[in-house]
Parts: C-alpha cells; structure tokens; sequence
C-alpha cells in the first residue's frame, strides 16, 4: 500500500513534490495501489517510484519522468503520456489500453504481457524494450523505433507500423494479421512461424528477415526488397509480390499457389 505521506506530498502539487524529492533525495517513494485516476501529474518526477498497482487511468503524464519505475500490473489506461520518460520502467501486465504514448521513451522497458491495445505509439522510442506476449492490436506504432525489440508471440494485429523501425527485432509466432507495414524497415527481423496473414508490406525493407515458415498467404509484399530473405517453408498462397526484390531469397518448400510472382505474372 502506498506511504500516506508521501501521497499527500504527490496530491499536494507538483512544486511541493519536486522540492520534497530534492530535500530528500535518499527517501525511496512508495505510492503503490494508490489511486491516482484522473491526476494532473504533468511533468512529475516519479523516477524509480514503487507504482505497484496503481491507478493512473486518464491521468496526465505528459513529459513525466517514469524511467526505472516499478508500474507492473497498474491501470494506465487512456493516461497521457506525451513525451514521458518510461526507459527502464517495469510495466509487465500493466494496462496502457488507449493510452497517448507519442514521443514516448520506453527503451529497455519491461512490458511483458502489457496490455497497450490501441495505444497511440506513433514516433516512440521502444528500442531493445522487452514486449513478449505483449497485446499491441490496434495499436499506433507510426514512425515508432523498435529495434532490436522482443516482440516474440506480441499480437500486433491490425497494427499500424507504417515506417517503423524493427531491425533485429524478435516477431518470432507473433501476429501481424492485417497489420500496416508499409515503408518499415525489417533488416534481420525475427519473424519466424510468425502470422502476417493479409499484412500490408509495400515498400518494406526485408532484407536478410527470417520469415521461415511464416503465412503469409494473401499477404501484400509489392515492392518490398527481400535480398538473402529466409522463407524456407513460408506460406505465400495468394500473396502480391509485384515488383518485389528476392534475390539471393531462400524459397525452399515455399507455398507459391496463386501468388502474383515479382513479373506480374501468377503463379499456378
């Protein structure tokens, strides 16, 4: 339960709270299970707060100070977090649903099992975050940097990763199903059994992917460079590969019934 006086201190405002943190920058704070639904907190430096299970559900966070805050299994749904400072945090099964993450820094943060379901994640930085088994559908991840992330068994169905940065990420059975990917850049991404079943990938950048395996039946990979691309026993049955660029590709067992073939033409 959360420290009663460090709560009033927080609900207090926030000119009491930073000039309480920098007199007593050896206290630990500890604000867990509080409620804090629907608190201004713009700005706030919450930095390695015991948040334990509490509720911040519509609260505002913008350009908040988070980073290496203890925040697993909290509501934080709908909360805005605009520019805040979430790197290192621990966020394992919190609730980010809706959540306004933009410009977000959630690098090397802990998100396993989170639930950031139509979260707006448009420009954040997500680099080397861990989100395995983390629930992304919906969710706006424009522009986004994921690189080097693990995303293994993520559900990022219908997701929107328009331009986003994935190299060297982990997708492995993750689920991309009818995900926006267009213009992304995959460069050695994991995406291996992964379900990228009528996925979006015009334009994509796919060099050297691991996509062995994967269905990616009636999947849109036009103009996508797959050079040295892995998609030894890939399901390609119905996908557009107009344009595409699959040399030096591994095609080995590949599934290729009804596929537009990189020459227009259609593959029997």
């Amino acid at each position: 339960m959360a420290n009663r006086e460090h709560l009033a201190l927080l609900k207090a405002g926030a000119v009491t709270w930073i000039e309480w943190r920098k007199k007593n920058p050896q206290i630990e704070p500890d604000l867990s299970a509080a409620n804090l639904q629907g608190h201004n907190l713009r700005g706030a430096n919450l930095q390695g707060v015991n948040l334990r299970k509490v509720d911040l559900g519509n609260a505002l966070l913008v350009r908040a100070n988070l980073s290496g805050a203890d925040l697993s299994s909290a509501n934080l749904s709908k909360a805005f977090l605009i520019e805040a400072n979430l790197s290192d945090a621990s966020l394992s099964v919190a609730n980010l649903s809706g959540a306004i993450l933009t410009q977000a820094d959630l690098s090397q943060a802990n998100l396993i099992g989170a639930d950031l379901s139509e979260a707006n994640l448009r420009g954040a930085a997500i680099a080397h975050a861990n989100l395995i088994g983390t629930d992304l559908k919906g969710a706006n991840l424009r522009d986004a940097d994921l690189g080097a992330a693990k995303l293994i068994r993520a559900n990022l169905s219908f997701a929107n990763l328009i331009e986003a940065n994935l190299i060297e990420a982990d997708l492995s059975e993750a689920s991309l199903y009818e995900a926006e990917v267009l213009g992304a850049y995959l460069y050695k991404t994991d995406l291996y059994k992964a379900n990228l079943n009528k996925a979006r990938f015009s334009g994509a950048y796919l060099l050297r992917a691991n996509l062995s395996q994967a269905d990616l039946s009636q999947a849109d990979l036009s103009w996508t460079n797959l050079r040295g691309a892995n998609l030894a026993g890939a399901n390609l049955r119905g996908a557009n590969l107009r344009g595409a660029d699959m040399r030096g590709a591994n095609l080995s067992g590949v599934n290729l019934q009804e596929a537009i073939m990189p020459d227009a033409s259609k593959h029997d």
